[in-house]
């Protein structure tokens, strides 16, 4: 039984879906807009949310997220967790922390740990945690 992470941007899942496509090379598994919905009574009030994204998937690796721009008011909150992004070695590790720090906030810059030969936690633009990571035996291999 999987658990997969449902977020909600508030207005900006567009841009977050296009962003994570292009740093991440996330896969868009699907998308509906408001304006698709087969339940007019489920859209938002404002006609001018029609365009915005009802619901959508997209994978990263073998994990697939759920997102969407839910009430749209531009007020997204993520907190209380983190998504754990696994890095092969400790170049991708700086690659995918770099793009992700892009527009975004540092939270702990990427070193090694006790734990790891590679780990640090940053916030990307859309205030998403992120926690960049290489496994100590991924390392060792």
């Amino acid at each position: 039984m999987p658990i997969q992470p449902y977020l909600f941007f508030d207005g900006s899942c567009e841009e977050a879906l296009v962003f994570y496509r292009q740093a991440l090379g996330a896969e868009q598994v699907m998308m509906m807009r408001w304006k698709d919905s087969p339940d007019p009574a489920a859209c938002p009030r404002d006609p001018a949310n029609a365009d915005k994204i009802m619901h959508a998937q997209f994978r990263v690796g073998g994990t697939e997220v759920m997102a969407s721009d839910g009430r749209c008011e531009g007020r997204p909150k993520f907190e209380g967790f983190a998504l754990s992004l696994t890095a092969p070695d400790p170049a991708e590790a700086g690659r995918l922390f770099n793009v992700l720090a892009e527009g975004g906030q540092v939270q702990m810059p990427l070193a090694p740990t006790f734990f790891s030969p590679c780990f640090g936690m940053v916030a990307d633009r859309f205030g998403v945690s992120w926690m960049v990571y290489v496994a100590a035996a991924e390392a060792a291999s």
